[in-house]
């Protein structure tokens, strides 16, 4: 796979900065992630088609799917942003509560469950339009991503207790 490691690494960097930065940040900063999100989702796109060797018919039915599935991980990411930032709250605090504790793993595992749900919808829509090695190829190349952007929130994530 032709990764771009940096790129990975960045956006993996700027989704954990953006779940344990402070509430109080400015409007200069917000923008500035924003910019720099819209690259990553730039970059990753490009890094998805320069994997994929899509044919121009494959590409004009690849391409909205993909669109859709990023649109609809985008939900699952904010849902895991905001439990994660719960849990930043929660474990300034101090000790977490059985009640907070238990809460909170439902909501990370609601997350995950989420995260399958979607990618088995689309490998079967995109399984429709690709051939299966380059079905494969894709869910490959979006759990790499996904593998580091994991690997940045359990270093960055403190345990429980």
């Amino acid at each position: 796979m032709k990764v771009f490691t940096p790129l990975l690494l960045s956006a993996a960097l700027l989704f954990a900065g953006s779940v344990l930065a402070e509430e109080g940040a400015s409007s200069a900063a917000d923008t500035n992630n924003e910019i720099l999100m819209q690259k990553i989702k730039a970059d990753k796109k490009l890094l998805v088609a320069s994997n994929m060797d899509l044919t121009d018919t494959e590409a004009k039915q690849f391409w909205p799917l993909y669109d859709a599935y990023q649109k609809e991980l985008n939900t699952i990411n904010e849902q895991l942003i905001a439990t994660l930032k719960e849990y930043a709250k929660e474990f300034n605090k101090g000790p977490l509560p059985n009640d907070t504790a238990k809460r909170l793993l439902n909501e990370a595992l609601d997350v995950q469950e989420s995260e399958l749900k979607l990618k088995r919808t689309y490998a079967d829509k995109i399984g429709k339009v690709l051939p299966a090695y380059k079905t494969v190829r894709y869910i490959q190349i979006e759990n790499k991503i996904r593998a580091v952007l994991n690997a940045v929130l359990a270093r960055e994530i403190p345990l429980v207790y």
